[in-house]
């Protein structure tokens, strides 16, 4: 009787880790999606520890450590993007981590008015001026937002390096991966678009 009950609770186990994994594949965002797939691959190697399943054990132990870094790497996201308590401007250094790394020399031109649309650029190290209005960017800022919110196909200004610099270019595709793992990064954007849209009004109209 006793090993009909202990066999019972350890199928229980599994029919548990094999609803959790059921319902990771109903939900839309990553941070719950994730904490799913931990507790599932818990469950499984539990279910697969007692029952000597070595091949379904070795899997989940595979798949806890991805598991948890994808969960680390969501959380990371979410603490980067989103503003500082006292409204200080969004942090989008995990554009670093997703982006390429490209050099350019004091002068250079990133893009310029008339270029195709591809990427977004985040700066990490230098100075950039966009020529046509007049703006400076340091280190920390993104630009060539524009670029995935328009219908427009091609830049509307240049970017020119100050001095010598360092960018990382996202393309849409990775964009969208960073706003589907975190909805909140494409929300930081959007904010940077309408706060630089309102100076840009505010300047035209002589509102300081």
């Amino acid at each position: 009787m006793d090993q009909i009950a202990n066999l019972n609770w350890v199928e229980g186990i599994g029919w548990l880790a094999s609803l959790i994994t059921i319902a990771s594949y109903s939900v839309s965002t990553m941070l719950p999606l994730r904490v799913l797939a931990i507790t599932s691959s818990l469950c499984f190697a539990t279910y697969a520890s007692i029952l000597h399943l070595w091949p379904l054990l070795a899997m989940e132990l595979i798949l806890l450590p991805i598991n948890l870094y994808r969960f680390w790497q969501v959380l990371s996201l979410r603490n980067k993007v989103n503003s500082a308590a006292g409204g200080g401007q969004s942090d989008f250094s995990v554009i670093k981590t997703y982006g390429k790394l490209l050099r350019f020399d004091a002068g250079s031109v990133v893009f310029k008015r008339g270029d195709k649309v591809d990427q977004l650029y985040y700066l990490a190290k230098g100075r950039i001026g966009i020529e046509d209005f007049g703006i400076d960017l340091a280190p920390g800022d993104v630009f060539g937002e524009i670029a995935f919110f328009a219908d427009a196909a091609t830049r509307t200004a240049t970017a020119r390096c100050i001095e010598d610099t360092e960018v990382y270019g996202i393309n849409e595709k990775q964009f969208m991966r960073l706003q589907f793992e975190d909805p909140s990064f494409g929300l930081a954007i959007m904010r940077t678009i309408t706060r630089r849209l309102m100076a840009d009004v505010s300047s035209a109209s002589g509102v300081n």
